[in-house]
């Protein structure tokens, strides 16, 4: 993907500095701020010079629900959003096969898909990456799609190797700053439904 052609904004984004040779049309944001993102992870502060070293405009403090309504994206139109590895968080009562976590899960992601709707731009696409495996199939991201008017035109598989650099992390509790198994799991690029 050439980020110098795309307007490109990327949600939970600290990790992926060697990923692209050019960032400068790249917005990363995350949910953390600069302070948690540094105290969590502990090459956080290295990945993001890296970033801003690339020209990526980096937002702290931002909920994937209200992106769009940040004052630096407001009203502006991207090529691409992407969303690796949404998850809700941990409700101690629940493991992730409990039907209340994935309500939960759902609801995070079809925040995501609505604003993303709203600000792709024509032809624009959001990427959601995701396992596939059960119990996480049963987010059922395609009809989470449809239901923002927005529609599946590829599921792509996603293999960590493709993105040098990339290292997923839990990104909250005790264990943030810990990796977690991909396992099967894919990219679903998802686009404004026709008519």
């Amino acid at each position: 993907m050439a980020c110098s052609e795309n307007q490109l904004e990327m949600v939970g984004a600290d990790m992926v500095a060697k990923a692209f040779g050019s960032a400068a049309s790249m917005v990363a944001t995350s949910l953390d701020s600069k302070e948690s993102l540094v105290v969590k992870y502990s090459r956080a502060s290295e990945n993001l010079k890296k970033l801003m070293d690339l020209g990526c405009t980096i937002l702290h403090d931002v909920n994937a629900h209200s992106v769009g309504c940040h004052p630096l994206l407001h009203e502006q139109l991207l090529d691409r959003i992407v969303f690796n590895f949404p998850h809700a968080g941990f409700h101690y009562l629940y493991r992730e096969h409990d039907i209340c976590q994935i309500k939960s899960h759902q609801k995070l992601v079809k925040g995501f898909l609505r604003r993303a709707y709203d600000m792709l731009a024509k032809n624009g696409e959001a990427h959601v990456t995701h396992k596939t495996a059960h119990p996480f199939d049963r987010w059922e991201i395609e009809k989470l799609a449809e239901d923002t008017g927005l529609c599946l035109i590829a599921k792509s598989e996603f293999l960590t190797w493709d993105y040098p650099g990339y290292c997923n992390k839990r990104g909250d509790g005790d264990r943030a700053a810990d990796s977690f198994p991909v396992g099967d799991c894919c990219t679903f690029k998802i686009r404004r439904s026709k008519g």
